[in-house]
């Protein structure tokens, strides 16, 4: 594959409204990539939180970069997501090469483990998890045409575990119900990353390394040390610009990623550097470290190889 194929033509990016989705639609629309915006919030006003998909699209037309919104509610179970990538498609005369999972429902971290109502719960994981699972399984035959693709899943910090006794306090408390669910993005991108592999279609999960101060989420935790959201957005253009060969089945955060490949992180609209977040700004001792221990490519542990009795 030559590095003029490291590029994706179409990219669908949900939760492009506002805050790191409309961010990553931006910087991908910048550098070249046709942007299909989808995101519950059409218009400005119409949202309980700022920003819209035609606020995003006008942004990046004004930047010389194509994309059009896609008002859908991801986390509706009577919606045709199938449907929806063929209505993308058809409006761009492209299939659909890189997907940006950015959605996610209400995050309830002020509801505790004992208190969650079912309807929270099923929100939750229909959102999350199957919303993610079902555009995933919509775009691959289009990426098994080209023999390449990306996909591209947010995470969050919170996938980690809480370990104790005795445990830290944490302003999130237990996060359990949404670090419970992209935990399981994380393990359904490792699986997924594996079997697409000999497709050609890589896939990740992205998480901030130290947050992202959009608005909803300096509402739950105000003052809290955060990065830019074009670090994110940086990010997210290098796992769906390196060869899907190579750059798969992570589990990565955005801060040790730009310093691992040197990518300098440049303003949403692809002009000028982000002052103080380039690679040799960023100190490793502030990177938060995996909660997830991999063991060298290809190797399994002993004690999970099928015994001769079982072969």
């Amino acid at each position: 594959m030559s590095s003029a194929d490291h590029k994706p033509a179409l990219a669908l990016v949900t939760g492009a409204s506002r805050g790191i989705g409309s961010a990553i639609a931006r910087r991908l629309a910048a550098d070249g990539v046709a942007v299909a915006a989808v995101s519950r919030t059409l218009r400005p006003g119409s949202g309980a939180l700022g920003g819209s998909l035609e606020e995003t699209v006008q942004q990046i037309r004004a930047a010389g970069g194509t994309a059009e919104a896609f008002a859908a509610d991801l986390g509706d179970p009577e919606l045709d997501r199938r449907a929806l990538i063929a209505q993308v498609e058809d409006a761009f005369g492209l299939r659909v090469d890189a997907l940006v999972n950015n959605v996610a429902a209400a995050r309830r971290y002020d509801v505790l483990f004992a208190d969650m109502q079912r309807e929270w719960f099923q929100d939750s994981v229909e959102t999350n998890l199957w919303n993610t699972w079902d555009l995933m399984n919509a775009v691959i035959p289009g990426m098994r045409e080209r023999g390449a693709g990306w996909i591209v899943n947010i995470s969050s910090r919170q996938a980690g575990p809480r370990v104790g006794p005795p445990f830290a306090f944490h302003p999130l408390a237990g996060s359990v119900l949404y670090g419970g669910t992209k935990a399981m993005l994380d393990r359904m991108t490792t699986g997924a990353a594996m079997e697409l592999y000999d497709d050609g279609i890589a896939v990740n999960t992205l998480a901030p390394n130290r947050g992202v101060a959009t608005e909803h989420a300096a509402g739950a935790v105000p003052g809290w040390p955060s990065e830019p959201e074009a670090t994110m957005a940086e990010a997210t253009l290098l796992l769906c610009t390196e060869d899907p060969r190579e750059v798969t089945g992570r589990v990565a955060y955005s801060l040790p990623l730009l310093k691992e490949f040197g990518r300098p992180v440049r303003a949403l609209d692809g002009t000028g550097l982000v002052e103080g977040w380039q690679p040799d700004d960023l100190d490793p001792e502030s990177f938060l470290p995996p909660y997830l221990n991999f063991n060298p490519p290809g190797a399994v542990p002993e004690n999970l190889l099928p015994s001769a009795a079982q072969s």
